[in-house]
């Protein structure tokens, strides 16, 4: 499961056999976790963060799209 970006307790990832699924990233926290789909960014899945934690997140998922991007596509193939 690469591991694309730390930013404070924030982890974002992807696990390597996801390629079949649309573009997107996981975000963890302790034992929280969400999913962001990335070609219109958009919450997937959460678990255990809050509103106001998810669009936070959410924020910093727009602005390292292109990384995440990038990084799907490199790892893809896409």
């Amino acid at each position: 499961m690469p591991t694309v970006l730390r930013i404070g307790p924030y982890r974002f990832f992807f696990y390597s056999d996801e390629g079949v699924e649309p573009a997107h990233i996981h975000v963890q926290r302790d034992r929280a976790l969400a999913k962001f789909w990335l070609t219109s960014v958009s919450l997937a899945s959460s678990y255990r963060y809050s509103g106001r934690e998810l669009r936070y997140i959410e924020a910093l998922v727009h602005e390292h799209r292109a990384l995440f991007q990038e990084a799907w596509d490199g790892h893809f193939g896409g």
